[in-house]
């Protein structure tokens, strides 16, 4: 039998030793290896090999199962709005399951990224239990008859379940990829966007030939069929029986300067990354007299144009330093917003702005990958996906800000009522938002600051 080569293992541990064993040696030093030894031998190789791209295509699509309903909120809002027989109660209500899914899923990262960190045992009972909560909710929401009952099933049970499915598969990638991190996180990324391009056209069309009820059950059917497999073919790279059964967790990286000062610019950013996404279609129809398929074209470019934003920021973020990366992208969110955005008084600015805003914005979470990178270094024994669940839960307070402070900055008759141009978007009503929008862009690169303080 021909012993394996280098290529075909990889060596872990202190003490394992690569010289022959000479057989006429074989005595009280000399041992069968066992079980845990074997599988130490056999750990495969991180960013490269035909496992490591398998898990990454996985955790790519699984983002349709996770983000599908959260970015098609919109269009069962739409239909709920213009059908309100279909519910019992006030169906502008349902306008907070949108921001009910997002705020809880992005809310709760850092708690389950710091339960499956301490009990990474777990991981795979997550994967399970949440596509379990996923399913249940959302078949159980196309029986609803009351706004209610969406809310709950769909806001809250549907939330947590695919905040769990999203959780272990994040880890699971962090693992995986350390050199490559960055690209790995912006293609997982990009598998989110892609979702954001064409479902919201697809769910439109279902609703208004079959309806909620039959929407929401094929919904259900290929949730469940999309992610059974996945979770089935999604694995951790080292063996869970060579992970501890209680792994204690860090927190030194808290007196770090760079992840205040980081982080900070994170949930700058977030304050102002969704309101396009929420007013984007209304200002085109309004201020630009567009039809609402050329509105909701307008948020499909900023999805469509996620994806190479995500993947070259995040593979950028491999071999440059994250605060540049965080530059770029908050230099060029923030010009789009102040100058194709604010001056846009026809759609073909606002196609422009969609554009543009997509790729540099839309790549933001793809530097987070480079900020795990930065604070690795400065602390090694950090966990790089407890930074992760960290990350995502500054987001989801932007998410949650968000909602009422574009409200309270909305006016009706203009926010610069003496604009000698009210075709521009700085003197509809829009006008604070777009400047508010433009502002949290900028600071987004709050976190370029910390390289004076570190």
């Amino acid at each position: 039998m021909m012993a394996p080569t280098s290529g075909d293992i990889e060596l872990h541990g202190i003490g394992h030793s690569t010289e022959a064993i000479d057989p006429s040696a074989v005595g009280e030093t000399s041992h069968s290896p066992n079980e845990t030894e074997i599988e130490e031998t056999l750990i495969p190789p991180a960013d490269t090999g035909k496992a490591a791209w398998l898990v990454l295509a996985g955790c790519s699509l699984i983002q349709a199962p996770v983000w599908g309903f959260p970015l098609c909120s919109g269009v069962f809002q739409e239909y709920y709005l213009s059908h309100p027989d279909e519910l019992e109660g006030d169906t502008t209500n349902v306008a907070v399951i949108g921001t009910t899914v997002t705020g809880i899923m992005y809310l709760s990262s850092p708690f389950t990224f710091a339960i499956l960190t301490r009990w990474p045992r777990a991981r795979p009972w997550f994967g399970v239990i949440g596509l379990a909560m996923t399913v249940c909710g959302f078949l159980i929401s196309s029986f609803a008859t009351k706004v209610w009952q969406l809310i709950a099933m769909q806001g809250v049970i549907c939330a947590l379940g695919c905040g769990l499915l999203f959780t272990p598969s994040t880890l699971y990638l962090d693992e995986w990829f350390i050199k490559r991190k960055g690209l790995a996180y912006g293609v997982m990324w990009a598998g989110k966007s892609i979702t954001g391009v064409g479902l919201p056209f697809a769910m439109e069309a279902s609703l208004r030939r079959f309806g909620p009820r039959i929407t929401l059950q094929a919904w259900t059917v290929a949730t469940l069929f999309l992610s059974a497999p996945l979770l089935y073919f999604l694995r951790p790279r080292i063996p869970l029986s060579q992970s501890a059964a209680v792994r204690r967790i860090d927190l030194k990286f808290f007196r770090l300067p760079a992840f205040w000062m980081l982080q900070t610019g994170n949930i700058l950013q977030s304050l102002g990354y969704f309101l396009p996404y929420t007013y984007l279609t209304s200002y085109a129809v309004q201020e630009t007299g567009s039809s609402t398929t050329i509105a909701t074209l307008l948020l499909a470019l900023i999805n469509t144009t996620s994806i190479p934003g995500g993947i070259v920021l995040g593979g950028l973020g491999d071999h440059m330093r994250v605060t540049t990366i965080i530059m770029i992208s908050s230099i060029g969110s923030a010009l789009a917003v102040f100058f194709f955005w604010g001056f846009a008084s026809q759609v073909a600015l606002l196609a422009v702005f969609s554009l543009t805003y997509g790729f540099f914005a839309g790549g933001f979470s793809s530097t987070w990958s480079g900020v795990l990178n930065e604070l690795k270094t400065q602390s090694p024994a950090l966990d790089t996906g407890l930074i992760f669940g960290l990350l995502a839960g500054g987001r989801g307070i932007g998410n949650v800000i968000s909602g009422p402070l574009s409200v309270a900055l909305f006016t009706d008759d203009g926010w610069l009522s003496n604009a000698k141009d009210k075709d521009w978007g700085y003197g509809s009503e829009y006008g604070a938002i777009i400047l508010f929008t433009g502002a949290t862009s900028l600071l987004g690169a709050w976190g370029w600051l910390g390289t004076w303080c570190y």
